[in-house]
């Protein structure tokens, strides 16, 4: 998959060193034959072909978020459950209403 960038790196490296071994070429327009025919396009074309890789790393890195995400939710539903449960246990009448005081009151003598 890399022969072929390597390839017109090659290539395009070739035209920079004859450009500036040609008796009017100079150094600079070595540099510039390379990035503009050379670098540029390769890196232009290797990142167009690593969009699909990305987008799938970003679709599983979400789908992975969202499966953690609903694992807490089902988690802390769980949790909840258990402390509303333990919550109706420990109440005298196990619901709502406040539980009758067990001791009678005592009536003072006038």
């Amino acid at each position: 998959m890399y022969i072929v960038p390597m390839a017109w790196l090659y290539v395009a490296l070739m035209m920079a060193v004859a450009e500036a071994n040609h008796p009017n070429g100079t150094l600079l327009g070595a540099l510039v034959t390379f990035v503009l025919y050379g670098l540029g396009p390769v890196l232009l074309v290797m990142y167009l072909m690593g969009a699909p890789g990305r987008r799938r790393a970003i679709k599983s890195r979400e789908a992975a978020e969202l499966e953690t995400a609903n694992a807490l939710k089902a988690q802390a539903q769980a949790h909840d459950q258990a402390q509303d449960k333990s919550q109706a246990l420990a109440e005298p009448d196990a619901g709502s209403q406040a539980a009758t005081d067990t001791v009678a009151p005592v009536r003072e003598k006038p």
